[in-house]
């Protein structure tokens, strides 16, 4: 039987271990985890000096590139977009300032800011899908040639009556002119000029413009300027990180408006921030999807907003890219820079119809050439 004295040395056996494990602990044991400690501290704080560094750096290189494309621009763009109509459109939460920012390169650019529209909250609102495709099967000239969800149908009747020159009078003319072929017992379309092609084109330009003002009286766009069969071009402004308009849903609506909008207007450009082009942001959902048309990641720096508008200017005669400093672009600028824009007299190959009006560029010159003879 195990008495009281086995349990009083077992206790002080223990306690004796603790101790010494204590005086091993801060003697023997202390300088050397402490040494290791001490470096590896060191190390840390040598390694966030250098990334502080390298930040700082990278800011200063960052402000004078875009002090560098500040005061070089207007050469830099001086008649990329000659005469090219631009509608900017505003995504729900993009920043007025960049939206600015980016219009006033495009007149830098010789191009023409010929309106504003900014998508509502309505608009990407996944709940209202009912109300907007409903709404651009009422709007719509040719109803029957409508395809796609709802938000497909809309941005394409959105495009069609943005849209100027071939292609605006290609989808909203042809009722028209049908009604005055028909009516030949009024002496309207017989041939006699009364009534003919230019009260179609009145007529069309009412017809577009009613298209626009039906989606603004619903709630689902806001209109600056007369944007009506006027575009040429598409900017469109992503939304900024965390605002309304920068969720996954909206992400999904908004994509389908910029592709039905590159369908039916052409050259088209995405514009987003840096953050845009990053897991979760509205640029690099698209980027994902291999759109046709052109994104660009560094809108809201004047750096950025230059390249973009050069984005734009190359999206003229070529196929739709991806430009800036996120995942999968094809560069930070178009390479070759894009040509300026010639005053479309004939002489040189940029003028309508001429070799750099091949693909998209063609049917372009061809609006361009329209606007000239406005």
């Amino acid at each position: 039987m195990i008495d009281f004295r086995y349990h009083l040395v077992s206790i002080v056996a223990v306690f004796l271990a603790l101790t010494v494990g204590l005086v091993l602990g801060t003697t023997m044991l202390q300088d050397p985890l402490l040494n290791t400690l001490q470096s590896e501290t060191a190390d840390l704080r040598g390694q966030s000096e250098q990334l502080r560094t390298e930040r700082d750096a990278a800011e200063r290189v960052g402000a004078g590139a875009d002090m560098f494309a500040d005061v070089l621009s207007e050469e830099v763009l001086e008649r990329r977009l000659d005469g090219v109509g631009v509608v900017m459109v505003a995504a729900p939460g993009a920043d007025a300032g960049v939206v600015t920012a980016l219009a006033e390169r495009v007149e830098e650019a010789d191009g023409e800011v010929v309106g504003r529209v900014d998508l509502t909250p309505e608009l990407v609102d996944g709940d209202n899908a009912t109300f907007v495709g409903e709404l651009a099967f009422q709007v719509a000239r040719d109803p029957d040639r409508l395809t796609g969800n709802a938000h497909e149908r809309a941005g394409a009747e959105l495009g069609r009556a943005l849209a100027h020159g071939a292609r605006a009078v290609d989808s909203l003319a042809d009722g028209v002119r049908g009604a005055d072929t028909r009516a030949d017992d009024t002496g309207v379309g017989d041939g006699s000029g009364t009534g003919g092609e230019g009260d179609a084109e009145v007529r069309d330009d009412r017809a577009a413009a009613a298209v626009l003002a039906a989606f603004a009286e619903g709630g689902l766009v806001a209109l600056q300027g007369e944007p009506a069969e006027a575009a040429d071009a598409v900017v469109v402004v992503a939304p900024a990180f965390g605002s309304e308009g920068d969720t996954e849903t909206a992400h999904a609506v908004l994509t389908t408006l910029v592709a039905a909008l590159r369908e039916q207007v052409g050259p088209t450009v995405l514009a987003g921030d840096p953050a845009s082009a990053e897991p979760g942001g509205l640029v690099a959902h698209a980027r994902a999807q291999e759109p046709v048309y052109t994104t660009v990641d560094l809108a809201g720096r004047p750096m950025g907003d230059v390249i973009a508008v050069l984005a734009l200017a190359a999206s003229l005669r070529g196929p739709g890219a991806a430009y800036g400093v996120g995942e999968g672009v094809v560069g930070v600028v178009p390479d070759p820079l894009p040509d300026p824009r010639s005053t479309g007299d004939g002489d040189g190959e940029d003028s309508a119809g001429g070799e750099s009006g091949d693909g998209d560029g063609t049917g372009h010159d061809v609006r361009h050439a329209t606007r000239g003879g406005e």
